[in-house]
């Protein structure tokens, strides 16, 4: 069955980074994802984790200058070196904090980049990381966003462009991670779509649309959502990464009849 975790760069935003873990233990949660841990050191991000019996779901790799506008180093051309340099700091994160997946953001290519040269850049640095991550014995995932409205410009916003990225850069072993949220707003037709790319899925995430809030305050049918996951047999973890409305613990009524599901083991 789906398990659900905390998006701790989303969800109780009340309270300083170092206090969320507790707060998401404290709300029933097992796991947790965010976007980054760079800004502290990993030895006591593992102290945070342990101290609340927490498994670290996810994370992703550097993304270059983020307060500049930067979302993703990998499709970049001429910063190759800097993308490996990135792989091995997220790895070595991985290592301590006992993270088995990591996810690459594709990035936004600088105005008038040569398509053919962005799109072979970003092969050769997936195949590069995908390689690395299974020699540590993490997988990579790469996630297409929306870009509409959370990040215009950003490479990969489709979910059939990451599954034509998926079939270019095996045997490398690269996954794919869905957000119902950025989809939506791409594309739609969530099922039918799920139930293709269910064998690629190495982690989702989700929120509801329009807005960003957690399930109840858009469009999507959750509920149907997550009994389809789960007839497809999708047996890992789902992120909450929305903007909670009103405060997170006001947020968590969906929560409710999920909370008690046994985490995944691996």
């Amino acid at each position: 069955m789906p398990v659900f975790c905390a998006n701790l760069s989303f969800l109780f935003h009340e309270a300083p980074f170092p206090e969320r873990f507790a707060l998401a233990a404290r709300a029933g949660f097992r796991g947790v994802e965010y976007l980054f841990p760079y800004d502290w050191p990993a030895a006591q991000v593992r102290e945070w984790l342990d101290a609340n019996r927490l498994v670290q779901v996810l994370h992703n790799l550097p993304a270059g200058d983020w307060a500049a506008g930067e979302r993703g180093l990998a499709c970049l051309p001429g910063r190759e070196g800097e993308f490996q340099d990135s792989v091995a700091l997220a790895l070595d994160y991985a290592r301590t904090l006992g993270c088995r997946r990591l996810n690459c953001l594709a990035g936004i290519p600088p105005a008038g980049s040569d398509p053919d040269r962005v799109r072979g850049t970003l092969l050769a640095n997936l195949r590069f990381a995908a390689h690395e991550a299974q020699a540590a014995g993490v997988r990579l995932l790469v996630e297409p966003i929306n870009s509409r409205r959370d990040m215009p410009g950003f490479w990969l916003d489709r979910s059939a462009k990451a599954e034509a990225l998926i079939a270019e850069v095996a045997p490398a072993p690269l996954g794919l991670q869905y957000d119902l949220y950025h989809m939506q707003v791409m594309e739609g037709d969530l099922a039918p779509t799920l139930e293709r790319l269910m064998p690629l899925i190495g982690h989702m995430q989700f929120a509801d649309t329009p807005g960003r809030h957690q399930p109840g305050t858009g469009e999507l049918r959750f509920d149907y959502l997550f009994e389809q996951v789960d007839a497809l047999g999708y047996r890992g973890w789902i992120g909450a990464e929305y903007r909670p409305l009103a405060g997170t613990d006001a947020s968590l009524d969906w929560f409710a009849r999920w909370r008690d599901r046994e985490p995944p083991t691996d």
